[in-house]
């Protein structure tokens, strides 16, 4: 009775050991931070808990870079004419005798500067393209888990400011004990007790930080449902 009762235990050890518990999440989950300053002017409250189509999430004032930016190119575009006025002028220099190598060397110098200081408002015409671009943020294709701020908020570069989700799969994330990694491999996979097709996604060599005596195996599930539910998987 004692031996059988025994095997039973070990019986009992093995197959719970055999038995991983996980909680479906979706592929990818993004966490959306702010890339610049200013004041929240805008945040889509219908896009809460949706999947969405190409639509704006949040909205940082741009209003003032904007102006900047119109006036940098409008200063920009005088700059350049000028410049080019200033390149007539050397080459009316070039061909006048009377005029001193001094004089030739100052006009080329002129044109130096307004070079650089072409150069340097390109650039912060690019900054500034670039700031309002990210100003406003927009999702294609993801599930808007949360929105973390609030119209007249101030943010700054690595304010939170939505949660975004890939829920066009799903991703199941066990950790195997590693002396059974290597075997896992060619074994059917089932989910709840069912029988499935589905193979291992990654299955890392390298323990896990906080498991640290087993491997993290992901297993991708097309077409998911139910998120967040609680899946028994088996490798028999």
């Amino acid at each position: 009775m004692k031996k059988i009762l025994s095997s039973l235990l070990i019986l009992s050890t093995v197959t719970f050991a055999s038995e991983y518990y996980s909680k479906l999440e979706p592929f990818k989950t993004y966490n959306i931070k702010s890339a610049v300053s200013g004041s929240v002017i805008f945040i889509n409250e219908d896009a809460k808990s949706k999947l969405v189509e190409k639509q704006t999430i949040v909205m940082i004032d741009s209003k003032v870079d904007k102006i900047d930016l119109q006036q940098s190119k409008i200063k920009l575009k005088s700059l350049k004419s000028v410049m080019n006025i200033e390149k007539g002028i050397l080459e009316s220099y070039k061909k006048v005798s009377s005029k001193s190598k001094y004089d030739k060397d100052n006009q080329k110098v002129k044109i130096l500067n307004m070079e650089s200081s072409i150069s340097d408002l390109e650039t912060q015409i690019a900054r500034l393209e670039d700031t309002i671009d990210k100003k406003t943020l927009e999702e294609e294709g993801t599930y808007i888990y949360d929105i973390a701020v609030e119209v007249g908020d101030y943010v700054n570069p690595g304010t939170e400011l939505y949660t975004a989700m890939d829920i066009s799969k799903g991703k199941l994330e066990i950790y195997i004990p590693i002396d059974k990694a290597r075997e896992i491999k060619t074994k059917t996979i089932y989910l709840n007790g069912e029988a499935t097709d589905l193979k291992i996604s990654k299955l890392y060599d390298v323990a896990d930080s906080q498991h640290i005596s087993s491997y993290k195996c992901e297993i991708i599930i097309p077409d998911a449902k139910n998120f967040s539910k609680l899946v028994k998987v088996e490798f028999k």
